[in-house]
């Protein structure tokens, strides 16, 4: 497998916190935290190459030139809806950032992603897109989600994930060449039913507490 543009940040704290994330028995409000806190520490290491300009500014003691992040802008798309979970963790870090988000399910006949919802901001092509999804399992839906935006104009686009499996890695490789993968964690496969092994369950399950 091609890892070039696929990043495992493993980083103490984000690999600490994923553990409990995988622990069956964390309860819904812990697991709830620590995917924050953990897409908070995601933040942190996508964004080290985010381009600086100079500031020139008075200290306490005399004048100085300092750096400020050069306007890049960025946009936060959650694929609902598990996706929503790592929201709060990103705008942490950065508040200046807008939230789109994108909804979809395959017609089951058909087999074609269907769009149930989609709001971006309107000036999504210059924005720097980071599309969160917590699994990337076989990958259909953050390569739906990524065409969907796309077609809308989107330019600039990297993709963060808990955990994901070899497959879905693939797929989103093959389909989006241009789209950087950012993980906790690469897992070793899918099981029979689709389900990342070892992966840590149905993330919007035990997000929202729902079955």
């Amino acid at each position: 497998m091609d890892m070039s543009n696929v990043h495992v940040l493993d980083h103490p704290l984000i690999q600490h916190k994923l553990t409990y994330i995988r622990d069956k028995h964390t309860g819904t409000k812990e697991f709830r935290e620590l995917v924050d806190e953990v897409a908070m520490l995601m933040a942190f290491e996508i964004t080290r190459n985010l381009p600086l300009q100079e500031k020139t500014i008075e200290t306490p003691v005399t004048e100085a030139t300092a750096h400020v992040l050069s306007g890049k802008k960025i946009g936060l798309i959650p694929i609902l809806r598990a996706g929503l979970g790592m929201v709060d963790g990103m705008l942490n870090l950065l508040p200046a950032a807008r939230v789109g988000h994108v909804g979809l399910y395959r017609d089951p006949e058909t087999l074609q992603p269907v769009e149930y919802y989609i709001k971006l901001p309107k000036d999504i092509s210059e924005r720097e897109l980071i599309v969160m999804d917590p699994m990337l399992a076989t990958g259909g839906s953050a390569n739906d989600a990524i065409h969907s935006i796309k077609k809308r104009g989107a330019k600039h686009i990297k993709l963060m994930c808990l955990v994901a499996a070899p497959e879905g890695i693939e797929l989103v490789q093959k389909e989006h060449p241009d789209v950087d993968i950012y993980l906790g964690a690469l897992d070793e496969r899918l099981d029979e039913h689709g389900y990342i092994i070892p992966g840590l369950g149905d993330a919007g399950d035990r997000l929202f507490g729902t079955k």
